[in-house]
C-alpha cells in the first residue's frame, strides 16, 4: 500500500499497546501530515516536516518515538542508565514543551515508557531532579538542555530518535550551534526528525547542514490557511479599531477568542480597552511573570475566561482547542506570523474564524496571502 494510501491508523505497521490507545482515544484517521510522515518515520528514516498549524505534526512523531522505544524495550533492550534516554524532544518554548509532554502521557499508561521534561523557566534544581533516575524520552528546550549538556547531567550518547519540533520558533543567532552540539551529543546513527510550519531561511539552512538525504515532506496545505476557516477582512477607518472590536465581540462564536497586538504595549492597551468595556480578560506576552502568564493561559485553556490577549507569543504551536476566533487586532508585517496566528483556530479539521482589522498598511500582506492561496499546491518532494 502507498503511503499516500494510507488512510486508517490500522493500515500502519505499529505495535498492538499504541493501536489500542489511539482506538481508546478515537483516533481513526491520520491528517495528511500524519499520514505522510507516519511510514518514512516508523521505518526508521530521517524526516523533515512542513505543515500548517494544527495539521497534527506532534503525533506525527510521538507515535514514532514510543513504537521504536517500546520495540527496542520488548526485544530485550531497556534503558540501563540514569539520565540517558533513548529520545529527546527539543521545543521552542517551555508552554509547547508541556503540551508536547502531555501528548506524551496520553500513550505512556499503556506502553510504561517514562517521558520527562527539562524547559526554561524552571530552576536548575528543579531540572535535575526531572532526569533523576531511568527514562526513556526527554522533552526539552535547547538551552535548558546545553546547560545540563555542559555540567555532564544528562547523557545523549544512547539516544536513537531525536525530533526538532516548531523549528520555525528557534531562530535566534544561538541556535544553530546548539542544534549542532546536541546533534554532535547523540550517537551518528540516531534518526533526526524536524517539524517546521514555515521554513525561512534560517530553517533551510538548518536542513541543508543536519538534515541531508531526510526525506522532505510537505503538505499540500503548507503556507496557506486551512479549509475550515473562515476569513473577514474589516476596514479601519482613521485609526477607529475600537468601534470594530465592540462591534465583533458581540457576534455570538463557539469557543473562546484570541486577540492578537504586535507589541506589548499595544497588548496591555487592549487588555486595558476591553476591561473598560467590562469584559474580562486575560494576557499572554513577553516581560510577564512566568506564573501570571502560566496562569492566564490555563484559565483560557479552561475556559474560565474567554478572551486571551496576545502579542505572537501565543502564535506558536500552543493547542487550544476552544478557540473558535481569532482577532488581528493589528495584523502582522510576516505571512509566516498571519500563517501562525490563524492556525491557533480551525485545528484538526475544526472550524474556525479569522477576523483582521485592516488598514493601508496591511495590504502588501493581505496581497502575499492572496498569492499563496493562489499558487498551485506543492506535492511532497
Amino acid at each position: 500500500m502507498k503511503d499516500s494510501l494510507r488512510s486508517a491508523f490500522t493500515d500502519l505497521r505499529m505495535i498492538a499497546t499504541l493501536q489500542a490507545s489511539l482506538q481508546e482515544q478515537g483516533f481513526v484517521t491520520p491528517t495528511e501530515i500524519q499520514r505522510r510522515a507516519l511510514p518514512s518515520l516508523l521505518a526508521g528514516r530521517s524526516v523533515v516536516g512542513v505543515a500548517e498549524t494544527g495539521g497534527g505534526k506532534t503525533l506525527a512523531y510521538v507515535l514514532p518515538v514510543l513504537n521504536a522505544l517500546k520495540t527496542l524495550e520488548a526485544g530485550g533492550q531497556p534503558v540501563a542508565a540514569d539520565a540517558t534516554p533513548r529520545a529527546a524532544v527539543i521545543v521552542p518554548t517551555r508552554e509547547l514543551g508541556e503540551q508536547v509532554t502531555r501528548v506524551f502521557k496520553r500513550f505512556t499508561h499503556a506502553t510504561r515508557l517514562r517521558v520527562r521534561s527539562v524547559l526554561g523557566g524552571s530552576t536548575m534544581e528543579v531540572a535535575r531532579r526531572n532526569i533523576q533516575g531511568q527514562f526513556d524520552v526527554l522533552v526539552a528546550t535547547p538551552g535548558r538542555l546545553i546547560k545540563l549538556l555542559e555540567r555532564n547531567l544528562v547523557d545523549l550518547a544512547d539516544v536513537r530518535v531525536l525530533v526538532f519540533d516548531e523549528v520555525d520558533q528557534m531562530l535566534d543567532p544561538g541556535f544553530l550551534p546548539d542544534a549542532e552540539r546536541i546533534v554532535g551529543a547523540c550517537p551518528p546513527a540516531r534518526q533526526l526528525a524536524l517539524f517546521s510550519a514555515t521554513v525561512p531561511p534560517a530553517v533551510q539552512d538548518l536542513i541543508g547542514k543536519l538534515f541531508v538525504g531526510a526525506d522532505v515532506i510537505r503538505s499540500d496545505g503548507s503556507h496557506r490557511v486551512v479549509p475550515s476557516l473562515t476569513t473577514i477582512n474589516r476596514t479601519v477607518h482613521g485609526g477607529k479599531r475600537l468601534p470594530i472590536l465592540r462591534t465583533i465581540l458581540a457576534e455570538a462564536v463557539t469557543g473562546g477568542t484570541l486577540i492578537f497586538a504586535n507589541t506589548r504595549g499595544q497588548c496591555d492597551q487592549v487588555a486595558a480597552d476591553l476591561r473598560e468595556m467590562g469584559r474580562t480578560c486575560v494576557v499572554y506576552r513577553g516581560e510577564m511573570d512566568k506564573n501570571e502568564r502560566r496562569a492566564n493561559l490555563k484559565a483560557f485553556r479552561d475556559g474560565t475566561v474567554d478572551l486571551l490577549v496576545s502579542t505572537d507569543l501565543a502564535a506558536r504551536g500552543l493547542d487550544v482547542e476552544h478557540v473558535g476566533r481569532v482577532i488581528n487586532y493589528h495584523l502582522p508585517e510576516e505571512l509566516d506570523a498571519y500563517l501562525h496566528r490563524v492556525g491557533r483556530t480551525a485545528r484538526a479539521g475544526r472550524p474556525g474564524v479569522v477576523i483582521n482589522l485592516v488598514t493601508e498598511r496591511d495590504h502588501d500582506l493581505l496581497a502575499a496571502l492572496e498569492r499563496a492561496e493562489a499558487a498551485p499546491r506543492r506535492a511532497a518532494k
